[in-house]
């Protein structure tokens, strides 16, 4: 069976648990306030594609390509990013709420996290290099030797980060959260000095 090749399309208020989404390439196309929870879409390819305001918590991933996708003020929870299709793996995500969701493993480089909630989110031996997180909540997120070097996080809270167990250089921390890095050595900051 062919897959379908979908171009400059716009899909609005769609139920795609109710209505299917034809399996196959989307190119420049916009999904807005519709609804994939719980989908299986292993094996689709978005490119150029923006999923605005949209429920895509709990779908299945098993190679979906993501090819410079933003994601805007979507749900997002529990969300196996490390299944994707690693192949020119890009996006942005600006405001969204992303608990619970896996990069165990993702190289994705240049990353911007705008404004997202990332609790518990699982950033296991991920390449975040040069990626931007600006108003994060980083509550419970996992990193363990992620390479984070020359990251942005100066205007994120929440996080736990212990330097000798990721790649930091050059990356970039707010005075008022440096407690997210020393939490290991057992130490008192006075946090109103």
């Amino acid at each position: 069976m062919k897959e379908a090749y979908i171009v400059d399309q716009d899909f609005e208020t769609t139920d795609f648990v109710q209505v299917p989404l034809e399996k196959g390439e989307y190119e420049n196309c916009t999904f807005k306030n519709c609804n994939f929870e719980f989908l299986n879409l292993s094996g689709f390819s978005f490119q150029g594609c923006e999923f605005i305001e949209c429920n895509l918590s709990m779908t299945k991933l098993a190679g979906t390509a993501f090819r410079d996708v933003l994601f805007k003020e979507s749900k997002m929870l529990g969300l196996q990013f490390n299944d994707c299709n690693g192949f020119g793996l890009s996006f942005r995500f600006d405001g969204c709420i992303l608990n619970n969701s896996v990069f165990y493993q993702t190289t994705i480089k240049k990353t911007t996290f705008n404004n997202c909630r990332l609790v518990e989110v699982d950033f296991t031996e991920s390449d975040l290099s040069n990626s931007i997180f600006y108003g994060c909540d980083l509550s419970g997120a996992i990193f363990d030797n992620t390479n984070l070097e020359k990251a942005d996080m100066r205007t994120s809270v929440n996080y736990m980060i212990d330097p000798s167990l990721n790649r930091l250089k050059k990356a970039k921390f707010s005075l008022s959260e440096v407690y997210g890095l020393l939490y290991k050595l057992d130490i008192e900051i006075d946090r109103n000095s």
